[in-house]
């Protein structure tokens, strides 16, 4: 039973960058969707990005075609991938963060809107969120490390004799380092104790969860990366395996069978995303357009999760739950 959408009120763009830009732009623009992750676990987003550009009456197959692109986790991909898209005379580029900072490098022209978890601004993408300023806009639903420590928060609640949390890191997502002191010392605050543990591949998930055993963990926070995204279904197998209750960073992962997670809407992030891409293609700059922020945040909890588990969910987090899946 869903209460909230995502984001607040889009802000009005100028005009003036053409549909048709030169003679050499396709007569139906191509727009070019970027990410660093497999296809197949994000099909929902490129659904979601069209019905963005639906919004703006743009039709895929009628008077807009989206080339897709994705990188399968690797992101030595990405360079050839955006040139692919270069190639094809994309009109604009839609990236996941990694991928936005790959197409910003290849080119200074071509309009780029990004959906990031990440700072746009510390990660070199725009100027700042209200004048991007260049040729790069889009939606982020970055919360840092106070998300986390959020997240955190929710665990305490729910599982209030746990003492040793383990929190699970992708060792190749850069920004997550700088936010772990913050996120240590919030633990402190609140009589926790943490156990990290750095992954950089599917093979080293079974360590780390067998680090988090060892430990002694009663919990565990799964931080957000575009590959624990694109591995949900792994992870939300593990920590059922090891009866260890687990708080994500999307909603996806409690669809596919995890406890409890605290977000912002992923796929309304896309949505909006395609709406600035209609909005671009319809003649708005990039630079004029204010990187979009959430105004909402989404606590999903699956109860049948919570049954298995054996955890008693107080009152005060069903009520506090925007869904609660049963």
């Amino acid at each position: 039973m869903r209460r909230r959408e995502f984001l607040g009120v889009l802000c009005g763009a100028a005009t003036s960058w053409p549909l048709a830009a030169s003679a050499q732009q396709p007569a139906i623009p191509v727009v070019g969707f970027l990410r660093t992750t497999p296809a197949a676990p994000f099909t929902h987003l490129v659904t979601a990005f069209r019905q963005g550009l639906n919004d703006e009456e743009l039709i895929e197959g009628r008077n807009a075609t989206i080339e897709q692109r994705w990188a399968d986790n690797r992101p030595d991909r990405l360079p050839g991938l955006v040139d692919d898209l270069v190639r094809q005379r994309a009109a604009v580029i839609v990236a996941n963060s990694m991928a936005a900072q790959a197409a910003k490098a290849a080119t200074a022209t071509i309009p780029i809107v990004f959906v990031s978890g990440d700072d746009p601004v510390k990660m070199g993408l725009v100027a700042s969120l209200n004048q991007p300023g260049g040729n790069v806009t889009g939606v982020t639903f970055f919360g840092g490390a106070q998300l986390d420590v959020k997240r955190l928060e929710v665990l305490r609640d729910l599982v209030p004799k746990a003492v040793v949390i383990g929190v699970l890191l992708d060792a190749n997502y850069a920004r997550l380092a700088p936010e772990l002191p913050n996120l240590q010392a919030a633990s402190r605050a609140i009589g926790r104790h943490l156990v990290v543990a750095n992954v950089a591949a599917e093979r080293d998930f079974d360590a780390a969860f067998a680090t988090f055993l060892q430990a002694g963990a009663e919990a565990l926070l799964v931080s957000g990366s575009p590959f624990f995204t694109s591995q949900r279904r792994v992870l939300v197998d593990l920590a059922a395996r090891h009866r260890l209750p687990a708080i994500y960073d999307q909603r996806d992962f409690v669809s596919d069978g995890g406890l409890i997670s605290y977000a912002a809407s992923f796929t309304g992030a896309y949505r909006q995303a395609g709406v600035y891409t209609g909005k671009i293609l319809k003649g708005a700059k990039p630079s004029e357009l204010p990187v979009l922020q959430p105004t909402t945040f989404e606590l999903v909890l699956n109860l049948k999760t919570a049954k298995a588990l054996g955890l008693d969910v107080p009152p005060s987090i069903q009520l506090r739950a925007d869904e609660v899946i049963e």
